[in-house]
């Protein structure tokens, strides 16, 4: 690792408490604009432009007469967005922490004349879904908030039972790796694409705001958790770094 990378460690192991619910939902109202480009996505994550376009084309392929999505941790509407274009029938339910993120996914998506069927704030471990209702589930980089393994099965468990036979889940997000040393070059290759993206000072903001805001976990765990909750066709899109795209469909014989 590079001298750098070794002093960022050091200084984030402050064994600080994570911040709370309350907090991360200030943080993301001040954040808006950073999550509203459906061009080049989010831009902290690695290959998000990609991943945005990979989605969007997969999503429209399998389930060309979908008529319900339903986006976890909206933001600011991007893969609705992306994936509403190709499936114009399709209707919307947004679901964020943040009350000003889901202002603007909620406007950008009435400007594309695409519907919003629902708006919802909250935590999607207290949201309730409707079983069996929406063809398409998205949780694009939301999901690396849970806190306990408990928290991820139950939140899988509830979109698996909110899919439609058929439907499917596409999840994107920040992960962990099972080995400490795969885990430090890992994170060192998100740390170099983060200076080069956004400069060094910004890339150790990021870092000091996944230590306190973030428990992601491992691709190992997400793939077992999902296939033991049901899902029987689960495909890696995309994995580069930190950052792990999927897709899984239910199916009820």
């Amino acid at each position: 690792m590079t001298q750098d990378f070794l002093l960022l460690e050091k200084n984030m192991q402050n064994n600080e408490p994570k911040h709370s619910i309350e907090e991360i939902r200030t943080l993301f109202d001040g954040e808006v604009e950073r999550f509203s480009n459906d061009t080049t996505g989010q831009t902290s994550a690695v290959d998000a432009a990609m991943v945005l376009n990979m989605i969007e084309e997969s999503a429209a392929r399998m389930q060309p007469d979908a008529k319900l999505l339903c986006d976890i941790g909206c933001g600011g509407g991007n893969f609705s967005i992306r994936i509403a274009r190709r499936l114009p029938q399709l209707q919307i339910t947004l679901i964020d922490l943040s009350r000003s993120m889901l202002e603007r996914a909620s406007a950008r998506l009435t400007a594309e004349n695409i519907r919003v069927e629902k708006s919802v704030q909250g935590d999607i471990r207290e949201t309730p879904l409707e079983p069996q209702k929406y063809d398409v589930i998205i949780a694009g980089a939301v999901l690396h908030h849970l806190r306990a393994k408990h928290e991820w099965k139950d939140v899988f468990a509830k979109i698996y039972q909110s899919l439609a036979n058929g439907g499917t889940f596409w999840y994107w997000d920040l992960i962990r790796h099972e080995n400490e040393e795969i885990q430090a070059i890992q994170k060192e290759r998100y740390a170099e694409y983060l200076a080069a993206k956004i400069g060094r000072e910004q890339q150790e903001h990021t870092f000091e705001m996944i230590e306190r805001s973030d428990t992601p976990e491992t691709p190992a765990f997400i793939i077992l958790t999902l296939h033991e909750i049901g899902f029987k066709k689960i495909d890696i899109l995309h994995k580069n770094a930190t950052f792990l795209a999927l897709a899984a469909r239910k199916f009820i014989e």
